[in-house]
């Protein structure tokens, strides 16, 4: 009998994505889940707060997509 196995990278660098500094971001507004990342929050809870609108950053709404604003997210976190 042959059991086959598959390996898995030891570091799991390819499911990982890279965030740059927030500082060296030069784009205007990020994905939920870049946001999420610099939030410190789960990608779910900033959909949360586009639904309800109460959260401390309103998202705009591009064709169904949220985008998050970098100069909101600095100012949320005490960076601006």
């Amino acid at each position: 009998m042959t059991t086959l196995t598959t390996a898995l990278p030891s570091n799991g660098s390819k499911n990982r994505k890279y965030f740059p500094p927030l500082t060296e971001v030069t784009r205007t507004h990020l994905t939920t889940q870049e946001a999420a990342y610099y939030l410190n929050r789960a990608s779910q809870t900033l959909r949360i707060w586009a639904c309800a609108e109460n959260g401390p950053i309103r998202p705009v709404r591009v064709y169904g997509r949220l985008g998050w604003s970098v100069t909101e997210i600095r100012r949320v976190l005490g960076l601006a």
